[in-house]
């Protein structure tokens, strides 16, 4: 943490800037007719009402030297939604296998894991955990001597020191909710709790509940082979599933859920509950092995909603081949402070596991040091728990996930032609929904502001008139143009997403301010300003194509359902010499296909960067 003080505040964009951006976004989305009619709401909001909010806000923001404008607005949005967890914002990332076979038995591997994430939090309690720093130039700044050197720096100008050698502090506030943290349900808006006083795991296994200490009174680690015994006699227990299993009210929407939880509280199950609440973190052991990529991301996204707390910050689920992943609440964190995390462990338990395939179980009595949670179910909450199971299972059933791993190339062969890796995936996005559906759609990236004291997400806007324009001539007419002029349309379209993604990450898009002018009038009692009446404000809001990427070596793959009815869900990542990509979509749209339209994309990319003509 030793840059958190003097990390520098997310600015507010001007507002000229960000109806310039927005204006910029919309018009691969509009006709001239509804691109004229968006330009006159854009200047009446501009020179009116949107002028005045953006005054208050900055005056706001001046009161709040503490946070980020946006950190108050956004938890509120998350907090304020009814909808399911499940599917709606939980996403999840996939473990790579152990790369020592032997080792991903499920005992040894949830073993290790656990043992890690408890290092981890240690580690992070204790102020040790190294400040996560983003290098620009790592050979000069990712060095023993910098870390050395910055450490002389005093907490309140390290930031300068670091910025000076290109380096990146970024924020760490998100992480004290990782653990002991959960996610109650409350009528109307959802309350975060955390207890960083319990020191007790929560263990989920066909439904049924336990938990152990992981901390002895000291706060020191229980012995690794203490851990091993009990985890062994947990998937050694013979109990039945529950007829009635509780985890399904998770899935529940927010306010019904809120509901039955007060009926659970008063039917005697607070202690229970308090202990699933505060648990370290939520351990899910299935009893199956995965059979492929496609039933790892289901799995991991939704399972059959017996065996996971989906409120719990985070879910570490270890299925029977040891395949593992984490399953995250995104309220209170955002990917960076989970792949962190996520990373850690991996390396951890892979390169100094607390315990080996051999190592024997401590003769330890785990019947009394093990609990296995029940709870008082009334007639209310059975018929609760049948609902929601009706539901969870409906619903899952509509969801379709496809995978595919384009294997002629990566990072190093599009760095040599000079393109940007991100902006040759999301322009494969752009071509491969045009060729599908006829249409450029609003396209969502998220990107990370955490540069920033409290900063959250900001969005990138991959469609642009250069992505269309682009499209085009690779979907429509392929034959009209020379590999020459493809190769240029295409380093215009690096460029530009380069330039929209470095404002991004310095917190110069126009999405968080937009949200923010609009919560504030909200706040304020102020009638809906017209602008946002819009309907091209609302349609560019509905992201048909959501995307978010992540690489890492210790992800196998992530994943997360469309934020549409008529969307996809598009996770990825632009590996050394492939590139993978993970679909998801419901009935509305075909992911397959998508997913083919896809392959297409790159094969014709990589066609045209050969020099080749494009296969029609």
């Amino acid at each position: 943490m030793h840059y958190q003080d003097s990390l520098p505040r997310l600015p507010i964009p001007k507002l000229e800037d960000t109806i310039r951006r927005y204006l910029n976004a919309q018009k691969p989305l509009l006709d001239d007719g509804q691109f004229r009619k968006t330009e006159q709401f854009c200047k009446s909001f501009e020179n009116g009402i949107g002028k005045e909010l953006h005054k208050q806000l900055v005056a706001q923001d001046k009161q709040n030297k503490h946070t980020s404008y946006i950190s108050g607005p956004w938890f509120d949005m998350y907090l304020s939604a009814r909808d399911s967890v499940v599917l709606n914002f939980n996403p999840f990332m996939a473990f790579n296998p152990d790369p020592k076979s032997e080792y991903n038995n499920q005992l040894t591997r949830a073993t290790n894991m656990t043992v890690s994430a408890i290092r981890f939090l240690k580690t992070l309690r204790a102020g040790l955990l190294e400040p996560e720093v983003f290098h620009l130039n790592p050979a000069k700044s990712d060095t023993d001597t910098f870390k050395r050197l910055i450490r002389f720096v005093p907490s309140s100008l390290s930031w300068y020191g670091a910025y000076l050698v290109n380096a990146y502090p970024l924020d760490m506030s998100q992480y004290f909710r990782l653990f002991n943290s959960t996610r109650l349900p409350k009528p109307s808006r959802d309350e975060l709790f955390t207890d960083d006083k319990a020191r007790h795991l929560l263990v989920l296994r066909k439904g049924n509940f336990y938990i152990f200490d992981v901390l002895d009174q000291d706060g020191n680690i229980v012995s690794p082979s203490e851990i091993q015994a009990h985890l062994k006699y947990i998937l050694s227990d013979g109990s039945p599933a529950p007829e009635f299993p509780l985890a399904y009210l998770t899935s529940e929407n927010r306010d019904i859920w809120a509901e039955l939880r007060q009926k659970l509280l008063s039917s005697g199950n607070e202690e229970g509950l308090r202990k699933v609440d505060s648990a370290v973190f939520c351990l899910c052991l299935d009893d199956f092995p995965i059979k492929d990529l496609i039933h790892l991301s289901h799995n991991m996204l939704h399972g059959d909603g017996t065996n996971r707390w989906f409120d719990k910050s985070f879910n570490l689920i270890i299925a029977k081949d040891g395949s593992a992943a984490v399953h995250f609440e995104h309220s209170w964190g955002d990917g960076v402070a989970v792949l962190r995390f996520f990373n850690e462990v991996f390396k951890d338990s892979t390169q100094t596991p607390a315990i080996t395939p051999q190592s024997q179980p401590a003769t330890t009595d785990s019947t009394d040091a093990v609990r296995k949670l029940n709870f008082k179910l009334s007639d209310a909450l059975k018929t609760g728990i049948t609902a929601a199971k009706e539901k969870f299972d409906a619903t899952m059933k509509t969801l379709t996930i496809d995978c595919l791993q384009f294997q002629r190339g990566g990072k190093e062969f599009l760095k040599k032609q000079k393109l940007s890796p991100d902006a040759v995936a999301q322009l494969a996005f752009q071509m491969a929904f045009l060729r599908q559906y006829g249409l450029t759609v609003a396209t969502y990236e998220s990107c990370s502001t955490a540069a920033f004291k409290h900063g959250r997400t900001e969005t990138i806007r991959p469609a642009s008139i250069y992505t269309k324009r682009c499209s085009e001539a690779f979907v429509r007419e392929p034959s009209k143009h020379s590999a020459g002029e493809l190769q240029q349309m295409m380093a215009e379209c690096s460029k530009y997403h380069g330039q929209l993604t470095k404002e991004a990450a310095m917190g110069q898009g126009f999405d968080r301010h937009l949200f923010a002018l609009r919560y504030l009038a909200a706040a304020k009692g102020i009638i809906l300003p017209e602008f946002y009446l819009d309907p091209a404000y609302g349609q560019i809001n509905h992201n048909v194509l959501s995307t978010s990427t992540l690489s890492s070596p210790a992800v196998n793959l992530g994943g997360f359902a469309p934020v549409v009815s008529d969307g996809f869900g598009i996770g990825y990542a632009v590996h050394d010499n492939w590139i993978g990509c993970n679909v998801s979509s419901y009935p509305g749209r075909n992911a397959q296909e998508f997913l083919q339209c896809v392959e297409k994309a790159l094969e014709d990319m990589f066609d045209a960067l050969e020099g080749k003509s494009i296969k029609s």
